[in-house]
């Protein structure tokens, strides 16, 4: 069976490796480029729409989760099925048990022909049960989108209690504000941006630190970089592209929603 596919790995020993493994156990697979970086696979995945994704775990800027994440962002509606996805991971316990959880497949490293082996085969049926047509294309995508939500929720920490108030230095002083005048967090750079009806500060704490911390009935994800508080949300708006955006009560601007997370948004 042909097909094609990108390796995103920032080694390169082990991308050649993984590559020369993929010769002999699918000798119909085509490598269509190979990267080292997750925004460089978003790119090339973009351009070249592979029928399957290589994505090592750690990379430099975007993680895997990460690149598969803003690539299912980008992807446009009513083309090509989404690439099936493989993560290229070391040994991680945690990491394994969600890879199985979610049914996404993965690769360990250094690379094992007979596990590689059961992986081609996988893609393969897969590939063999999927149709190309326009009415069905999204479907791997939806499903995508569901299994990448779930690898990029934050761990449960329930001995920690929710973040009731929030330390931003302001000058030489700090400022504490009550986690319930929050309306959003927002990632920016090296810092998370916090507003409030009046006020806009900003903290050092990662969004990926933060969100432990912060109680999930209350704050959703609207997308990679954004936490709303679910409360201030005033109304949600659908363009006609179909990409959603908040209205948040005290807020000019609209918050966009990403196609990761537009699912929570549905009438009741």
């Amino acid at each position: 069976m042909n097909a094609t596919a990108l390796i995103a790995e920032d080694e390169p020993l082990l991308a050649a490796a993984l590559q020369a493994e993929l010769a002999r156990a699918w000798p119909g697979l085509r490598i269509l480029a190979q990267v080292g970086d997750g925004a460089s696979a978003v790119q090339q995945a973009l351009a070249l729409r592979p029928q399957l994704l290589f994505l090592d775990i750690r990379m430099p800027g975007m993680t895997g989760l990460e690149a598969a994440a803003e690539l299912a962002e980008q992807w446009p509606a009513g083309g090509e099925p989404f690439p099936a996805l493989v993560f290229v991971t070391a040994y991680d316990q945690y990491a394994v048990k969600a890879f199985e959880a979610q049914a996404v497949d993965y690769v360990l490293k250094p690379v094992v022909p007979e596990r590689l082996a059961r992986t081609v085969q996988r893609l393969q049926a897969l590939l063999q049960a999927r149709t190309v047509s326009q009415t069905e294309a999204g479907a791997p995508l939806d499903t995508t989108l569901d299994q990448l939500r779930a690898l990029l929720a934050p761990a449960p920490s329930p001995a920690t209690r929710p973040l009731r108030v929030i330390q931003a230095g302001v000058g030489n002083s700090i400022r504490l504000v009550p986690v319930d005048e929050v309306l959003c967090f927002e990632a920016a750079d090296k810092y998370v941006r916090v507003l409030t009806e009046d006020a806009e500060l900003l903290i050092r704490t990662p969004l990926k630190d933060l969100l432990p911390q912060l109680d999930d009935n209350v704050f959703w994800q609207v997308h990679r970089g954004t936490v709303v508080r679910a409360t201030a949300i005033r109304s949600v708006h659908r363009d006609e592209a179909g990409k959603h955006s908040l209205e948040l009560k005290g807020l000019k601007d609209r918050v966009p929603v990403s196609r990761l997370y537009a699912s929570r948004f549905k009438a009741m």
